[in-house]
């Protein structure tokens, strides 16, 4: 008996405060403690990585706005940064600007196909028949951009190959909202000359699929180039001036013709607006730190560019509501 207890007390160890009961070498005891330390060192890494940051410890590629100074996420992990969306850090109403505009668009398209379901009548020329197609081009055009921005600020944060390809595709995203922008008021304007808006929608188109394929360019994403990107959807939204002119002339006569150029007016207004604050940095250019949550220009950017797609979005209802009562 007192050597089976002997062999008990020389197997039974000692693990920090308290004894270990399992039959054990101390060798392990030690591996446990080296396993923890791990453990906590890996722990105290991912709450590192889920802290914001400021500009200066940044990654040179999400190094954008230099008047931007704290609350940045940087190599967080996919999780992480979809969790992030819940939380308050510098990109979170560029998040939430364009996600509730999407979820608003989504609404909107619904609430029209309930109302009117004849995306391709018989007779598309005859009043109360006109087809749908070009206006529900114009709000899933609408809906890309904005699900595309929202979903390129919450993740660009992962890292750069990520980053590159998300603002690509946000870059795509604005520029196939500016072409479907056009599809309602040329179709619908031009509907008794066809020749007119297939000139016009492969002019957009063709400058659309240019300036994508010129902002796929790496280099093109960075932030020296950022009045370049805006100039080129500047020029696009631009070209729309020779058809708009071509339009008055041909509806002088359209009742409704005030009406629609003051909310086609207030949309080219909101977006060169908009543009202004994001090429020229206002107002966190002023006052450094003052509006890194709130307040920014690509907040302010984003803002604007909603109320010019609501905009249309009315213009386009006129032209529907003209086109349903009016027939070639």
């Amino acid at each position: 008996m007192d050597q089976d207890d002997q062999r008990d007390e020389a197997e039974t160890v000692t693990c920090g405060n308290s004894k270990c009961k399992s039959k054990i070498v101390p060798g392990d005891c030690q591996d446990g403690d080296e396993t923890k330390k791990k453990n906590k060192k890996k722990s105290q890494k991912t709450t590192r990585r889920r802290q914001l940051m400021s500009f200066s410890e940044l990654p040179d590629y999400m190094k954008d706005n230099e008047f931007i100074l704290n609350y940045y996420r940087a190599d967080w992990s996919i999780r992480d940064a979809f969790f992030s969306v819940f939380s308050f850090h510098n990109e979170s109403l560029n998040v939430w600007t364009h996600l509730l505009g999407f979820i608003l668009f989504v609404a909107l398209t619904v609430a029209n196909i309930m109302h009117h379901d004849k995306f391709f009548p018989v007779d598309a020329k005859s009043p109360g028949n006109v087809t749908r197609w070009p206006f529900f081009v114009f709000l899933g055009g609408s809906m890309f951009c904005l699900l595309s921005s929202s979903i390129c600020h919450l993740f660009c944060c992962h890292s750069k190959d990520l980053n590159l390809v998300l603002l690509r595709i946000d870059y795509t995203g604005i520029s196939v909202m500016i072409i479907t922008s056009f599809f309602p008021a040329m179709y619908y304007i031009f509907l008794c000359t066809p020749r007119w808006y297939v000139i016009y929608l492969t002019g957009i188109t063709s400058m659309g699929i240019f300036t994508i394929i010129t902002l796929f360019t790496p280099s093109l994403s960075s932030p020296k180039y950022r009045g370049f990107r805006a100039l080129l959807f500047a020029v696009m939204g631009l070209f729309g001036i020779v058809p708009g002119v071509h339009a008055l002339v041909v509806n002088w006569g359209n009742p409704q013709r005030n009406a629609t150029l003051v909310y086609e007016l207030a949309m080219a207004v909101f977006y060169l607006v908009g543009t202004g604050f994001y090429v020229g940095r206002v107002p966190e250019r002023f006052k450094p730190g003052w509006f890194d949550r709130v307040g920014h220009s690509h907040q302010i950017f984003h803002v604007f560019v909603l109320l010019g797609a609501l905009s249309h979005y009315a213009a386009a209802l006129l032209f529907l509501d003209w086109r349903d009562h009016v027939s070639c």
